[in-house]
């Protein structure tokens, strides 16, 4: 019998570049238009407690998704996204008992850069959709999508490993005006290029 397609593997390159493409287009452009508030809210965030818990609970009940285990009834769309690890499905029973208990234990026992920590690990759950949506596709311009997804795998690991590096990378980007204005145009540019190629090139990938 042939295994089922998980749904990561139905993605479009198209949709999913889309989605990015309005993400980093709307993202930035609030930068551009409003440097004062979207400076402040940044600088801000890395020790907000309670953004904290939603960014933590979101992408460990992302991940524990990804281990669910194989429901019946009213229930069944837990398992959806649980995904074969090969020789280690047998860690699958283990973490799904582990994810919620150290969620639990984050969410309550961690003070400093929560929410820096919870972004990191929503930042690696969104890098592997959009990497199966360019896998082996055609167009070259799928680099795009490729190095958006590797440049979210490289901050996510250093967010939840070295959180201060959000405050320090803030600290960075709001020192002069010029510089955050230079970051959020190329930011704007990058996303309007990923729409382009999403409406045009990537039809039907």
């Amino acid at each position: 019998m042939k295994e089922a397609m998980h749904p990561y593997e139905s993605l479009s390159m198209s949709s999913v570049g889309i989605v990015v493409g309005i993400y980093l287009v709307a993202m930035h452009a609030w930068m551009l238009a409003k440097p004062e508030q979207s400076q402040g809210i940044l600088k801000k965030l890395p020790r907000n407690h309670n953004a904290g818990i939603y960014t933590m609970a979101i992408g460990l009940i992302w991940f524990w998704l990804l281990v669910a285990p194989d429901l019946r009834g009213p229930f069944s769309w837990l398992g959806k996204l649980s995904m074969d690890l090969g020789e280690f499905n047998f860690l699958k029973r283990y973490l799904q008992i582990a994810v919620p208990l150290v969620c639990f234990g984050l969410i309550t026992q961690v003070r400093e850069f929560l929410f820096v920590r919870g972004l990191g690990v929503i930042a690696l759950m969104v890098a592997a959709p959009i990497l199966d949506a360019a896998f082996l596709k055609e167009p070259g311009s799928r680099l795009l999508l490729s190095i958006f997804a590797y440049a979210l795998l490289t901050k996510g690991m250093f967010w939840i490993g070295m959180p201060y590096t959000f405050r320090d990378a803030v600290a960075w980007a709001t020192k002069t005006q010029g510089r955050w204005k230079g970051l959020a145009a190329g930011g704007l540019a990058y996303g309007v290029l990923v729409l382009a190629f999403s409406f045009t090139a990537w039809r039907g990938f």
